[in-house]
C-alpha cells in the first residue's frame, strides 16, 4: 500500500446475523474497525470478549457510534428489517451503507432507500456470497456474447442448505430469521434472493413482466411462522428463470444453469463450472482462478466503491438498482404464494 494510504473506517451496525463471521475471515488489510454496535448489551459484549476487540469501540446505541467514531462506511448485520433503521441513521450524515442480502423487507423499503441514497449522494450495496464466485462472473460475462451463445432462454438457480437450525445457527439469529415482521419470510426472501439477483444481473435492461411463486412449510415444527421452501418462476419477454430456494436440500448449494440458443453454462459452485455448446460438442469442464483483489471481498470492494477505484454497472450484483428490483420480485413471489396466481410487474 502506499505511504499515503489511509485505512478505510468502518463500523457494523448489529451482529445477530450469522454472515457477521466473514468480518474476521476479511482478507482486506486496508480497513479500520472503528465501532461495533447492537441493542443487546450482552450480547455484545460476550462478542467483544470473543473477538478481542477493545471495549471503547462497542456501544449499544447506534446514533451514538455514528457521532463518535464517524465512519466512512457501516456494515450492517441484523435482521432484514433493521436495515431501513441503518440507512436512515447513515444518509443523513453521509455514510455509506452495506447490508446483507436481501437488501430491503418490502418495496416501500427499497424505494426509501433509493430516495436516500440520491438524496445525500451515497452508495447502499448489498452484499451475496454468490459475487464473489469467480464461475457467476464467468458464467455471466460468456453469455452476454450473444453471438456467440445466442439469448439467454431460461435460467435455474439452486440455492439453501438442509435448514438454518439443522446447519447450527445461533439463537439470535434465529430469533428473527425465522419471524416473518423481521425478515419478511422463511426460505424464499432469505434464499430466493440470490436468484433474483442473479438474473437481474443476467437479463439487465430487460424486466421482469410475471412472477409465480409456490411455497411449503415442510417443517412447521421448526418453523411454524414461515415457508421453508419455495419454488419462483420470474417470466420475462423473451427468457425464464426458475429459483428453488430452499432449508430443505439435503446438501448446502449455491449453483446456477444458464441456457442460452447456443449452448450451456452450469456454476457449479465458486471455482467449478460446465459449458457445452450444441449436441455434437463435448461438455467442457473447467476450475477458475478466484477473483483478484479488490473485487473478491466485500469489505475491499465496498471501499473500493466509496472511494471511487471502482465503478458500479448499472446492475452490479451489489448495486442498488438490482436490489431494489429483487425486493420487487420477492415481494412479488409471496403475494403469488399467498393467493396462488401469477403476479404481474
Amino acid at each position: 500500500m502506499p505511504t499515503d494510504f489511509k485505512p478505510f473506517r468502518i463500523a457494523i451496525a448489529g451482529i445477530t446475523h450469522a454472515h457477521i463471521n466473514i468480518l474476521p475471515r476479511s482478507t482486506f488489510k486496508g480497513m479500520q474497525l472503528v465501532g461495533i454496535q447492537d441493542d443487546k448489551e450482552d450480547f455484545l459484549h460476550a462478542y467483544g470478549v470473543m473477538h478481542a476487540h477493545d471495549p471503547a469501540i462497542l456501544y449499544t446505541d447506534l446514533d451514538t457510534m455514528l457521532d463518535t467514531v464517524r465512519p466512512e462506511g457501516v456494515a450492517a448485520f441484523g435482521s432484514i428489517r433493521d436495515h431501513m433503521r441503518v440507512v436512515e441513521a447513515c444518509a443523513p450524515r453521509g455514510i455509506h451503507v452495506m447490508v446483507e442480502k436481501p437488501m430491503a423487507i418490502d418495496v416501500s423499503e427499497a424505494e426509501r432507500m433509493q430516495e436516500l441514497a440520491a438524496r445525500h449522494s451515497i452508495h447502499i450495496l448489498t452484499n451475496y456470497e454468490t459475487t464473489w464466485y469467480a464461475t457467476n462472473h464467468e458464467a455471466i460475462a460468456r453469455t452476454a456474447d450473444k453471438g456467440l451463445y445466442g439469448k439467454v432462454r431460461k435460467v435455474v438457480i439452486h440455492d439453501g442448505h438442509p435448514g438454518p437450525i439443522e446447519i447450527g445457527c445461533g439463537p439470535h439469529f434465529l430469533e428473527w430469521l425465522a419471524d416473518p415482521a423481521l425478515a419478511g419470510g422463511g426460505a424464499l426472501p432469505d434464499f430466493g434472493c440470490y436468484g433474483a439477483n442473479l438474473m437481474t444481473r443476467i437479463m439487465q435492461d430487460s424486466k421482469p413482466v410475471r412472477v409465480f411463486a409456490v411455497t411449503h412449510q415442510f417443517k412447521p415444527h421448526l418453523y411454524p411462522k414461515v415457508d421453508d421452501d419455495a419454488t419462483i418462476l420470474v417470466s420475462y419477454a423473451d427468457a425464464e428463470c426458475v429459483i428453488q430456494a430452499s432449508w430443505n436440500w439435503p446438501v448446502s448449494r449455491k449453483d446456477m444453469e444458464i441456457y442460452a440458443e447456443k449452448a450451456q453454462v452450469i456454476a457449479m459452485d465458486n471455482r467449478h463450472m460446465r459449458t457445452r455448446a450444441g449436441d455434437k460438442v463435448d461438455e467442457m469442464n473447467e476450475t477458475l482462478a478466484p477473483l483478484q483483489a479488490p473485487h473478491d471481498d466485500p469489505f475491499a470492494h465496498f471501499a473500493g466503491v466509496v472511494r471511487g477505484e471502482i465503478t458500479l454497472h448499472k446492475y452490479d450484483l451489489a448495486g442498488l438498482e438490482n436490489n431494489a428490483m429483487v425486493v420487487r420480485i420477492l415481494a412479488a413471489a409471496r403475494e403469488s404464494a399467498a393467493i396462488g396466481k401469477p403476479v404481474d410487474l
